[in-house]
């Protein structure tokens, strides 16, 4: 596990893509919980943030065989997909666990991303009442705040996550935090907002 640690995930992606199931076994260990963070941060439900993640990983499967990654990190891609999985969550996630469950992939165990019944049902109660304020944005500025004040992706990451240019952002970030400053204060703590604290973080070990 040390030496695998040490391969990038350029290096893993290609191997996947040759039908290496360990390989992309490796780039789930690596990167799941921060894809796991991000669906529960986008919807403040852990189950649902469990069947996301699934999805993204069964799409990235199927696209690792198309080409190589674009950037050295797969974080992106995955970050991408994971974005189009939020925004077609209304279909059955259920399906798309299952069939994930069915890869040529080594019996891993899913993180136990959150042991404590209690604080599983706080931390989704926090979530919600976060993004009930969050809701009020364009989906278009949700996502790169998401992914830039949520998930410390930089703007070049985020661009590629999205297909946009850096440009727009940059834009669309600036006029976000602008948004959520002035839906923040009026209903809450007077104090700078500049993104939505965030009130829990996985295990990503």
């Amino acid at each position: 596990m040390s030496q695998v640690g040490e391969v990038p995930d350029h290096a893993l992606w290609r191997r996947a893509a040759a039908g290496d199931g360990d390989a992309f076994g490796f780039l789930f260990e690596r990167h799941a919980p921060r894809i796991y963070n991000y669906c529960f941060r986008r919807t403040g439900d852990w189950a649902r943030a469990e069947d996301l993640t699934s999805a993204t990983f069964l799409v990235a499967w199927k696209t690792c065989r198309r080409g190589p990654l674009q950037s050295e990190s797969a974080l992106p891609l995955l970050y991408g997909i994971a974005t189009n999985a939020l925004r077609n969550q209304r279909r059955s996630l259920k399906r798309g666990r299952e069939a994930f469950g069915r890869l040529p992939l080594p019996r891993l165990e899913e993180p136990d991303f959150a042991d404590d019944t209690a604080e599983r049902l706080d931390d989704s109660r926090e979530m919600r009442a976060l993004l009930a304020v969050f809701a009020q944005l364009p989906r278009r500025e949700q996502d790169v705040i998401a992914l830039c004040d949520w998930s410390d992706l930089s703007y070049d990451d985020a661009a590629a996550a999205l297909g946009i240019p850096i440009g727009t952002v940059r834009s669309r970030l600036a006029r976000g935090r602008h948004r959520l400053r002035e839906l923040a204060t009026p209903s809450g703590p007077e104090r700078d907002v500049n993104v939505v604290p965030l009130p829990i973080e996985v295990n990503k070990r």
